[in-house]
């Protein structure tokens, strides 16, 4: 146990702190799903979290991120008195060592044994002997894609992955399914968050010849726990599919 008060704005680092520093937590998202008992407050989104009940609860740190949350939320919790720690996660590197930081900052003794592992299984993970080009959807109506400087996309590139946006000037662009038909392709990458791409929801977009992998949004964007056995997951998803 321990004695500090922590909320999280961030469902991959409400598992990390949960699953590590049992009891610190006191608040999350409606978004943080796991571990799947988590019996906390719920303050509302990570995009509109409801700031006066952040502050009713009291706590001693507010966990966010630069991407996920956002700023005015940020400042309007700093402005009550309460320290918000800030993580920026771009890449796998570095979502190693804002996970420390954020572990140490919440009271863990020293770095857990998951965090050890995670770190092992992605020094040297599963990898096709040829690279594919792939693109990679994560939003329907409009469809969106990865670009540049993302973290799901520097996990796909530690797979032998290569995103066909990862050049784009947007780190998110919205890209004309027919430019997606048309682009030159081996692989279509369909996670099921934030949008819920299914074998009935996604793949018929594409042309039939065109290989599509249907995979774990949680092993593919969140950096926590599932960052230790997300190399297994998504590697054996990216095999199936181009078969």
């Amino acid at each position: 146990m321990t004695g500090i008060r922590v909320v999280s704005l961030v469902p991959s680092l409400t598992e990390a702190v949960a699953v590590t520093v049992p009891g610190a937590l006191v608040g999350a998202t409606d978004w943080c799903t796991h571990p799947a008992d988590l019996a906390v407050a719920r303050v509302g989104g990570t995009k509109n979290p409801d700031v006066p009940a952040i502050v009713a609860l009291a706590p001693d740190l507010v966990i966010a991120n630069e991407e996920e949350n956002r700023a005015p939320d940020i400042a309007a919790l700093r402005s009550a008195g309460i320290e918000v720690l800030v993580t920026e996660v771009r890449g796998l590197d570095q979502a190693f060592r804002e996970l420390a930081r954020v572990l140490a900052a919440c009271g863990a003794a020293g770095r857990p044994e998951w965090l050890e592992r995670a770190e092992a299984v992605w020094l040297d993970p599963p990898c096709p002997s040829i690279r594919p080009r792939a693109a990679v959807p994560i939003w329907r109506k409009p469809w969106m894609v990865l670009g540049r400087d993302t973290f799901a996309g520097d996990l796909l590139a530690h797979l032998g992955v290569d995103n066909a946006y990862a050049a784009h000037a947007e780190r998110y662009p919205r890209v004309p399914l027919d430019e997606l038909r048309a682009a030159d392709l081996d692989l279509v990458v369909l996670p099921d968050e934030p949008y819920r791409f299914t074998s009935e929801d996604g793949p018929e977009a594409f042309p039939a010849t065109l290989p599509v992998a249907l995979v774990s949004g949680r092993h593919l964007t969140w950096y926590g726990p599932s960052l230790a056995e997300a190399p297994a997951v998504l590697a054996a998803a990216l095999r199936a599919a181009r078969r």
